[in-house]
C-alpha cells in the first residue's frame, strides 16, 4: 500500500518517509478510537446531540492553543512536539484501555478522551504539515503533498474498518492495538534527522503570535484557499452522525460503521495516488471551486440515501472530491509561506480546519437533535454548494489561479 502512494522519487528521502509512516500508524490508532468512542457513547446515551458533543471538546484546545502552537513549531524542534503529541495519544488510549477493563465507562470521562485527543491533534497537525516542506525540495512538495494526505487516508480507510471489526469482538483488545500503535508512531519519530537547522529561539510575543493572521489577511489567495475549507465542512460535515445513519436509517452495526467511515477514504486514496503520478499543473482555482461543488452534491445524495451501497458509493466520490481540494489547498498554502512563516501559517490553517471539523460536527450533532439526521446533512451539503459560488465571487484572485508558482531557493 505505501509504495503505491509513495513514489520511488520521494523514497529517497528517509525522513519524510519516516514521518509518513508516524502519521499513517498515529492515524490508524486514533480513527479506531473515533469508532470506539462514537459507538459506546450513542448507546450509553442514545442522544446525537451527545455526538456533537465530541466535536465540540476537541474544538476547545485547537482554538485556545492554536497561535502558541505557531510560535512553538517556528522556534523548537518539531520532533519533540511530535514526540509529545504521540504521548498524549498513548495516554488516552490507556485511559480509555482501563475504562473498558473496569467497567467505568461514563459520558464524562469520555468526554475527558476526547479532550485528551484534542489537545494532541492541535499540537499534531500544524507541526506536521509544516514539516513536511522542510523534508523535501520544493519542486517535489505538490507529489509529497498527494503522499503525505495519502497517508491519511490510507489510515482513515483502515483505522475504522479495524476499529469496528476488532471492537465488536473485544474493546479491550482495540483500545491495546490503538497503545501499541502510539507507541509505533512516537519511536518513528527518533529514527530520522532534519538537514535544516532550527530557526534561533525566542520568547513569544504578541507581534510573533499573531504574525501569521496577519500575513494570511494581506494575501488574498491565502485567505480565500483557507477560508473556503473553514465554512465548506462546517456546513457539509456528516461524519458525526455516521452512527445514526449506520443504527438508526441503514440499520447496520460497529462493523457497518467502520465502513462507513471508510468509504470517503478509498476514494480520497485511489484519487491521491493518482495525484502522486499525476498531479494538478493547470487551472488550479476552478478545479478547486469545482471539485468543493461536487463535495456538496455528494453530501446530499448521501443524506438522501436509504441504500447502504449507494450511501458508501456517495461517501466515496465526497472523499475522492475532498482529496483534490485537499492537495490544492495545502500546497497553495505551503508554496506562498516562508520557512520561517510555516509554522504560525500552518496553524491558523489547522484551526480553520479543526474547527470546521470539530464545530462541523457540533453543528451537525446539534440541527439533527432539532430537525434530524437527513435534513441536517441535507442542509450541509446545500450549503456547501452555496459556500463554493459565493468564494468564487469574492476571492477572483483565487478564482483566476492557473498554476503553483514554486518559489527559487
Amino acid at each position: 500500500m505505501s509504495e503505491t502512494v509513495l513514489s520511488p522519487s520521494l523514497l529517497q528521502y528517509r525522513a519524510f518517509v519516516m514521518l509518513w509512516f508516524m502519521r499513517l500508524s498515529s492515524t490508524v490508532a486514533y480513527h479506531m478510537m473515533v469508532v470506539a468512542i462514537g459507538w459506546t457513547i450513542y448507546a450509553l446515551t442514545g442522544d446525537p446531540l451527545d455526538l456533537g458533543l465530541v466535536g465540540l471538546v476537541q474544538f476547545v484546545p485547537t482554538v485556545v492553543l492554536t497561535l502558541l502552537i505557531g510560535h512553538l513549531a517556528d522556534r523548537y524542534d518539531k520532533r519533540i512536539i511530535l514526540r509529545l503529541t504521540q504521548g498524549g495519544y498513548a495516554l488516552s488510549a490507556v485511559v480509555l484501555l482501563l475504562a473498558f477493563w473496569q467497567q467505568m465507562l461514563s459520558r464524562e470521562l469520555l468526554l475527558v478522551i476526547v479532550f485528551i485527543i484534542g489537545c494532541a491533534r492541535a499540537f499534531e497537525i500544524p507541526t506536521g504539515h509544516a514539516f513536511v516542506p522542510a523534508l523535501v525540495p520544493m519542486d517535489v512538495l505538490p507529489r509529497a503533498t498527494a503522499a503525505w494526505a495519502a497517508s491519511n487516508q490510507v489510515a482513515t480507510i483502515t483505522g475504522p474498518a479495524l476499529g469496528g471489526f476488532i471492537y465488536g469482538i473485544s474493546p479491550l483488545a482495540a483500545c491495546a492495538i490503538c497503545v501499541l500503535l502510539f507507541a509505533a508512531s512516537c519511536t518513528l519519530t527518533f529514527l530520522f534527522r532534519t538537514q535544516r537547522p532550527v530557526i534561533a529561539r525566542e520568547p513569544p510575543t504578541l507581534a510573533s503570535i499573531f504574525a501569521g493572521l496577519h500575513y494570511i489577511y494581506t494575501r488574498p489567495r491565502l485567505l480565500g484557499v483557507i477560508s473556503l475549507d473553514l465554512f465548506v465542512v462546517l456546513l457539509g460535515g456528516a461524519t458525526a452522525l455516521l452512527p445514526v445513519f449506520a443504527r438508526d436509517i441503514l440499520a447496520t452495526g460497529p462493523l457497518g460503521l467502520g465502513l462507513l467511515r471508510s468509504a470517503p477514504a478509498v476514494g480520497a486514496l485511489l484519487t491521491m495516488a493518482w495525484l502522486t503520478r499525476h498531479p494538478i499543473e493547470r487551472r488550479i482555482g476552478p478545479i478547486l471551486f469545482a471539485v468543493v461543488s461536487v463535495f456538496g452534491l455528494a453530501t446530499v445524495v448521501f443524506a438522501l440515501s436509504t441504500s447502504f451501497v449507494l450511501s458508501l458509493g456517495a461517501l466515496a466520490v465526497l472523499g475522492a472530491a475532498d482529496a483534490i481540494s485537499v492537495v490544492l489547498r495545502f500546497t497553495l498554502v505551503q508554496i506562498e509561506t516562508p520557512d520561517a512563516m510555516r509554522g504560525r501559517v500552518s496553524a491558523i490553517n489547522s484551526l480553520f480546519t479543526g474547527t470546521s471539523n470539530t464545530l462541523g460536527e457540533f453543528e451537525s450533532g446539534a440541527v439533527a437533535a432539532w430537525l434530524g439526521a437527513v435534513p441536517s446533512v441535507l442542509i450541509g451539503g446545500i450549503g456547501s454548494i452555496v459556500i463554493a459560488l459565493t468564494w468564487m465571487g469574492l476571492f477572483p484572485a483565487l478564482r483566476k489561479v492557473d498554476r503553483f508558482e514554486i518559489p527559487k531557493d
